[in-house]
């Protein structure tokens, strides 16, 4: 029976420094989080959210049931953009009256959910759904990893623990409690801490785990959706494919494409002095997996010949060397998925200029912070003897993370007030004293020294205002090289090649 009820679905997106306009509250007599004060012309009104209207889902997560702290948390982490279902008030409480499941609304299959919210590209900060994360350890030497392991009383799985700070496990992008899923693509979430740990050893110098860490937990879990490693995370790979696009020269590409039956697959070989694919940088052995975003490992020498002949006068190729091979095999997961995660590079990662000047490398910013269930998530420190303090510990998706705090970003101003020569206790007390929102003006430590030789001190008004984007030519990536133009496939009739197999276990073919 299809249900009477008739969530509604509304996308909000806003622009920097532009807010939602509304207010979530809970309310004392009410049940649910409630959509408030509703400002006119602003991406709430645009979106269709109207004033009684309860939340059901964010962004797919169905959040009635859950704290109100955690769900303005989860509002808040998508910074530019957010999906709402809501009911309208009458219907809701009709809803709770008649206790009706409100879960099943706006239900998707998994599919469906993976369709609609794919994970986000790899590159882009903050990500908008969490991740499970792939990461490669390598040792160094007969060392360890770098890690230990725990069992936690009521949950699933093993933790990782006690990480060496310069150990392969850091370099490789593990963090403290992180929750280990797979080993070389193995689930191992139901095995004993024996097991994972003979699992480690066996795979000798080199291992990939899949993690996961609480958030990304909390979000799969309220999916109902499993945690695979076609959703995670590859930015912390040390290898990835590239991208190769070429342009047909007077004598072709040159590089001979060789199908060899040892399960390497198309392999470039006899790649010609000053080539396009010279240029383009492709090297002996490398390994084709993709003509122009379509996948080809599995297809035959000659229909992949073809493919290349039909792009006309230009292609496309992802390629990898033997070492990105290895690890990918080693993790169980197509290379290709790295050609799509990375497709749409995120402003955060555009490069900066080299031509900026003195003054902008040493700009203080200026971070809003709203408090989240566990407070600002940052510490601050002081050093006995000398002035200032500094941040420390930035909790990983807390309110200090989310606003752009670091690491030992030095403390100039809290709440527009100039605290630098302050005492550390009546900073604390500032902090502690205000509300559940705070404007903190900071600087990297180079910055703070640079304004003190110059005898400045850092303001609030040396903060550039936002930039706008939208005219920005796309960032240049390593994967796209505008000044590789593309070309066409040049197949010789037969091969000279000393290479080819007498038994025909090879397949050459000049291009």
């Amino acid at each position: 029976m299809t249900s009477p009820l008739q969530p509604r679905e509304c996308k909000l997106a806003r622009k920097d420094k532009e807010s939602y306009g509304f207010c979530l509250r809970l309310e004392k007599h009410k049940i649910g989080h409630l959509i408030r004060n509703v400002i006119q012309d602003s991406p709430a009104e645009k979106a269709g959210l109207k004033d009684g209207d309860r939340v059901l889902r964010v962004n797919g997560v169905f959040v009635d049931k859950e704290d109100h702290g955690q769900v303005a948390d989860l509002v808040r982490k998508n910074m530019n953009s957010v999906v709402f279902l809501v009911l309208d008030e009458e219907s809701y409480e009709n809803a709770q009256k008649e206790g009706m499941v409100l879960e099943k609304l706006g239900q998707k299959s998994e599919t469906q959910q993976m369709l609609e919210c794919p994970p986000p590209v790899t590159n882009e900060e903050p990500a908008l759904v969490p991740q499970p994360r792939l990461c490669y350890l390598m040792k160094e030497g007969k060392n360890s990893y770098g890690f230990s392991l725990k069992t936690t009383a009521g949950q699933k799985g093993l933790f990782i623990i006690d990480i060496s700070p310069q150990g392969p496990a850091a370099k490789a992008g593990v963090q403290p409690n992180d929750r280990l899923i797979e080993i070389n693509g193995e689930n191992v979430e139901n095995d004993t801490h024996e097991e994972v740990v003979e699992k480690v050893r066996k795979s000798g110098n080199q291992v990939i785990f899949l993690l996961s860490n609480k958030e990304t937990d909390w979000y799969y879990s309220r999916q109902n959706m499993p945690l695979k490693r076609e959703t995670a995370s590859l930015k912390f790979l040390p290898h990835k494919p590239q991208t190769i696009e070429l342009k047909k020269g007077n004598n072709g590409y040159g590089f001979c494409l060789r199908m060899e039956q040892n399960g390497k697959g198309h392999l470039m070989k006899d790649i010609d002095s000053g080539s396009p694919a010279a240029k383009a940088g492709l090297k002996e052995n490398d390994i084709l997996v993709a003509v122009n975003g379509e996948w080809v490992e599995a297809l035959d020498h000659n229909s992949v010949v073809e493919k290349i002949k039909e792009s006309g006068e230009q292609t496309t190729l992802l390629m990898m060397d033997e070492e990105t091979d290895t690890m990918y095999k080693m993790a169980q997961i197509s290379p290709c998925l790295s050609c799509h995660k990375a497709s749409v590079p995120s402003l955060s990662e555009a490069e900066v200029p080299a031509y900026h000047t003195e003054q902008e490398r040493h700009q203080p910013r200026l971070c809003n912070l709203v408090k989240g269930p566990n407070g600002f998530g940052f510490h601050l420190n002081a050093i006995k003897g000398l002035p200032g303090q500094f941040i420390k510990e930035v909790q990983k998706g807390g309110a200090a993370d989310i606003a752009g705090l670091k690491d030992d970003d030095m403390l100039i101003e809290v709440n527009g007030v100039n605290v630098e020569n302050e005492e550390y206790e009546n900073v604390v007390a500032r902090i502690r004293d205000g509300s559940n929102t705070m404007t903190l003006l900071v600087c990297a430590e180079k910055a703070c020294q640079h304004f003190r030789s110059k005898d400045l001190s850092a303001a609030a008004s040396m903060v550039p205002p936002p930039h706008d984007y939208s005219n920005d030519p796309p960032p240049y990536t390593e994967i796209q090289e505008p000044q590789r133009l593309l070309s066409e496939a040049h197949e010789m009739a037969s091969s000279s090649s000393s290479s080819l197999s007498v038994e025909s276990s090879e397949e050459d073919t000049k291009l």
